[in-house]
């Protein structure tokens, strides 16, 4: 436990450490380039690294990411969705509460955001810790009535661990979970369903 927190807290400081030298490079790019625009002398401190930061300017657009911010990165890629607080009156909430919330988004965050003309819908319905994955068209019949159409692949998931990182840190990643099917109880134990 005490390995986690060092190499978190290492990583914090380094994230902190990388995004402070971006948003200075960041400024730097900025003072050069209104200089350019406004036809005015390039500021003493930057004339050495003028020509490199201008040619580096020209990636440089409005949209994408510019300067990320360490706080609140985990669902930087959630799309365009507020992610769902959970609220419960315990003062230390049960992870047993949140367990499938974060399942869900796990598998949520596995498809793009749908656009307005789509009629495809994708189903992951939790029943007895088995979550079940359905496909369906759907086509509007009338002003109330819709018909579902199955059209995909049917199959049961059943939830085995999560890691906290992405496949190329699978050797050092952490475990936040982990099934355990060789315990005296473990038949008995559901651990996404609110049961």
């Amino acid at each position: 436990m005490l390995r986690r927190e060092a190499r978190l807290r290492r990583e914090y400081l380094y994230r902190k450490a990388r995004e402070e030298a971006q948003r200075v490079a960041h400024e730097r790019k900025e003072k050069v380039r209104r200089a350019l625009e406004e036809n005015r002398l390039i500021p003493t401190e930057l004339r050495r690294e003028a020509l490199a930061l201008q040619g580096s300017l020209e990636f440089d657009d409005a949209g994408g990411e510019g300067v990320t911010n360490h706080v609140d990165d985990e669902y930087r890629w959630a799309g365009v969705e507020d992610p769902k607080v959970m609220i419960t009156t315990s003062r230390d909430p049960s992870s047993r509460l949140k367990m499938f919330a974060k399942v869900s988004d796990i598998l949520r965050y596995l498809f793009p955001v749908p656009k307005d003309d789509s009629h495809r819908v994708i189903t992951f319905a939790n029943q007895d810790d088995y979550i079940s994955f359905r496909h369906h068209v759907y086509r509007k019949t009338d002003h109330r009535n819709v018909e579902l159409t199955e059209v995909g692949p049917r199959f049961e998931l059943k939830l085995y661990m999560i890691r906290l990182g992405t496949l190329e840190q699978e050797a050092t990643a952490d475990v936040e979970w982990r099934w355990h099917p060789y315990t005296n109880t473990a038949h008995k134990r559901v651990f996404l369903s609110a049961e």
